[in-house]
């Protein structure tokens, strides 16, 4: 059996061209005599599609769903890749180049497979113990992270993309580790076995202790049989939002003599991975072992060129050509600090963390299935990647233990990589190589948190997680004109620390501006923390489809100690402010060391109830847009719309209050599929079938239920009540909610204010988790 696969010619074809079941006859049909040269220099060419492992419309589905959840993703036709097969071809690097001058060709590249990215293991000697779980400099300090809920990795999940594993090994068996994709390969058993053993062995009687020993699953998807990209497909549809997807695999980089850097590098491969990190997946990525016999020349990513000559991994803000993948990037370092690059291991910007390339004490096996081998020379990196793959289970485990959300791959990439929180190399060091995880300063800084930032949903929010009402958040404030001074007006010891109604309506026509009031309960002072404003029409589900963006506004510095702390303006301007009509804003805080969620962030539904609960970086803002000559009108207008979820389709039900004098007339429009779908119990008085509405009448005082009902993902229903009251002295509220199951997960209320007919005020009472409108 080979050691690994042999070369192969992957052909991407321009999103435009329609590839239909016969690709080869798009090259052959459009260009005849060059289609007659490649057949004669190569033999008899056949294309087959490189993404298999799952059904086109499966594979559609996914990717529309990563569209939904992060917003720069674009979704390329995965089915436009194929394999070119030619019996006769004795040079591929030939045969790319001349599929490149097709017109219709997007890409021609060869992926040369190298073997597991590990170097020669009887050059290193041998060490002892596991040190890479020590505290800094040394190691990545586990055994810190150990000490609080979550740190052994509970609740997470792994997949590791390689060939080979022994499942059953005595220090793993317990993890009851599933294959998902392709076969085992017997030659790779020793590596893949190494490779969980870093991350999850066992804490039991025998053997080693895994950096997440305690993970809630473990998966296995091989390349051996199938494919890098059918690997990481599959392993995709196993996988949840945050959890860790770790590609253990390397391609030749170079032409001629090999040499190996990260798989990203084929574009196939690629889509695969930008697939997964736009599913919230954290992939973590192996940078390869250039000569992969532990000598030089190592492979400087910043002067890698693809086949077209584009400078893809050289990340610099003047480099148009770079892309990426969103996956963390591992170098492989001494295991003595401080640490120094290995020589043969990549290096480069794109490069976001090193672990140890030597010297790693891990589980093992034989090419038979050894169930209790072990050995104290794993390395490459093959054994730094698993490092900071088990780093990254550990963050996730606290993160989700201890703040009830899960981090982004973006999120976790900064974390992990940011040089003010882990261990730089060596001073000497002159290579490009990111820095080694460091969990007891992460979790004392990023996840516990400090410094701590926060905006209230309501007066008596101290910070914390809370069940009170979040849509009235005093800390938001909108004005017709700006203040002179913001942080007198409004900051501490203004007087106005307990008021939330500072402003709240924007006038129509005319420039407005916002503040915004930030409060650090940590211990240290927070940095430039941003805020950043949206804007959303009423619904009982504020999905970040719906967000417009104001603008963002920096505070340069925010004290600890409670200091209410003011921003300047933040200008909206008259051009963008939306027809009278009842809103909401939406305001995010961030800071270095207190990250905010990206709106991207809430595009998981998980996410999103627990980022409007339990997150104190994020607030909501009843306000209304009120024209200053407003026209009267027998019934006054309260559009709102019901909101599918960001992810998929789920059941929901939605229940109409109505608090009104008994004699105020109460009319509902409705779309008429919305009705039906939600057979709701209506008193229909007519039906407008050319604009698809019913219209119906409402008790005065009193509750209609609709569902529940399936609510497409990103769906919108708009629905409006009109209201009359006959005594402008008289007063009343109306409420529609959202409920998935026996939660409510949205609301939007009104107050109609005694006097004023068409203009209504924000409710002063708070609403239940999701009041968001």
């Amino acid at each position: 059996m080979p050691e690994f696969e042999p070369p192969q010619v992957i052909v991407r074809f321009h999103s435009s061209v329609e590839v239909l079941d016969d690709p080869a006859a798009v090259l052959k049909k459009s260009d005849p005599p060059r289609w007659r040269r490649l057949i004669a220099e190569n033999g008899a060419v056949t294309l087959r599609p490189v993404f298999t492992a799952l059904e086109p419309a499966r594979l559609r589905e996914l990717q529309e769903h990563a569209v939904r959840r992060d917003p720069s993703y674009r979704a390329e036709p995965l089915d436009h890749f194929f394999y070119a097969d030619a019996k006769r071809a004795r040079d591929l690097e030939s045969m790319a180049a001349a599929l490149r001058e097709w017109a219709t060709v997007r890409s021609a590249e060869v992926e040369v497979i190298g073997p597991d990215p590990v170097v020669n293991a009887a050059d290193d000697p041998r060490n002892i113990n596991q040190d890479y779980l020590d505290a800094a400099p040394v190691g990545i300090d586990a055994r810190y992270a150990w000490g609080f809920a979550g740190g052994d990795g509970a609740g997470q999940r792994i997949v590791d993309v390689e060939r080979g594993w022994t499942f059953d090994h005595e220090d793993l068996v317990a993890h009851g580790i599933t294959l998902i994709n392709g076969a085992v390969l017997n030659t790779s058993r020793p590596h893949g076995t190494s490779v969980f053993g870093e991350m999850i062995a066992s804490d039991n009687a025998v053997g080693c202790v895994g950096i997440a020993p305690n993970v809630a699953s473990a998966l296995a998807s091989s390349y051996n049989t199938s494919s890098i990209p059918n690997a990481v497909i599959a392993a995709i549809a196993r996988m949840d939002f945050g959890d860790v997807l770790l590609l253990e695999a390397q391609v030749s980089v170079t032409t001629g003599v090999p040499q190996y850097g990260p798989v990203e590098t084929v574009e196939a491969n690629y889509e695969a991975i930008r697939l997964a990190t736009a599913l919230g997946i954290i992939v973590v990525e192996a940078g390869g072992n250039g000569t992969n016999n532990g000598g030089t020349p190592a492979v400087d990513l910043d002067t890698y060129r693809n086949a077209t000559g584009k400078l893809v991994l050289w990340r610099s803000p003047g480099n148009a050509d770079f892309r990426d993948s969103g996956a963390i990037l591992v170098a492989a370092a001494s295991s003595a600090a401080p640490h120094t690059h290995q020589a043969y291991s990549t290096f480069g910007a794109r490069i976001d963390c090193y672990a140890w390339g030597e010297n790693v004490d891990t589980a093992s096996s034989t090419v038979t299935g050894s169930t209790t081998s072990y050995t104290r020379s794993f390395n490459g990196t093959s054994s730094a990647a698993p490092i900071v793959a088990g780093a990254a289970l550990v963050v996730q485990g606290v993160c989700q233990a201890n703040r009830s959300f899960r981090l982004s791959p973006r999120q976790m990439r900064t974390v992990l990589g940011d040089p003010a929180l882990n261990t730089p190399p060596a001073a000497t060091e002159t290579r490009s190589m990111g820095v080694l995880p460091n969990l007891r300063a992460i979790i004392d800084t990023e996840l516990d948190v400090t410094p701590d930032v926060y905006l209230r949903d309501n007066l008596a929010d101290t910070g914390e997680a809370h069940n009170g009402f979040i849509s009235a958040s005093p800390d938001v404030i909108l004005r017709p004109a700006p203040v002179a001074d913001p942080q007198a007006a409004y900051g501490e010891g203004s007087g106005t620390e307990l008021s939330d109604t500072l402003g709240f309506e924007a006038d129509f026509g005319q420039d407005n501006v916002i503040y915004v009031r930030v409060r650090n309960q940590g211990s240290t002072a927070a940095g430039a923390t941003t805020a950043t404003v949206f804007w959303s029409p009423p619904s009982t589900l504020v999905a970040p489809g719906l967000w417009t963006l104001v603008g963002t506004v920096t505070l340069p510095n925010v004290p600890a100690g409670e200091v209410l702390t003011v921003s300047g303006p933040l200008v909206w301007p008259a051009a963008q402010i939306p027809a009278p009509g009842h809103y909401c804003l939406v305001a995010i805080i961030s800071t270095p060391g207190d990250p905010g969620p990206a709106p991207a962030d809430f595009l998981n539904w998980a996410n999103f109830a627990t980022f409007i609960r339990a997150n104190n970086n994020v607030t909501w803002r009843n306000f209304n847009v009120v024209d200053n000559d407003p026209a009267a009108d027998s019934h006054v207008a309260l559009p709102f719309l019901v909101a599918g979820a960001p992810d998929i389709a789920r059941l929901f039900e939605v229940e109409l209050l109505t608090r009104l004098p008994g004699d105020a007339d109460v009319l509902l429009e409705v779309p008429l599929r919305f009705a039906r779908d939600f057979r709701a119990d209506l008193q229909i008085e007519r039906v407008d079938e050319k604009r698809d509405l019913a219209i119906a009448r409402l008790a005065a005082a009193g509750r209609v239920r609709f569902g529940p009902g399936l609510i497409g993902a990103g769906a919108v229903n708009r629905l409006r009540f009109l209201v009359r009251l006959n005594d402008l002295g008289q007063s009343g509220r109306i409420v529609a909610r959202q409920l998935s199951g026996d939660d409510e997960v949205g609301r939007v209320s009104w107050v109609l204010a005694p006097g004023v007919r068409d203009r209504m005020q924000m409710a002063k009472k708070g609403d239940p988790i999701g009041a968001l409108g």
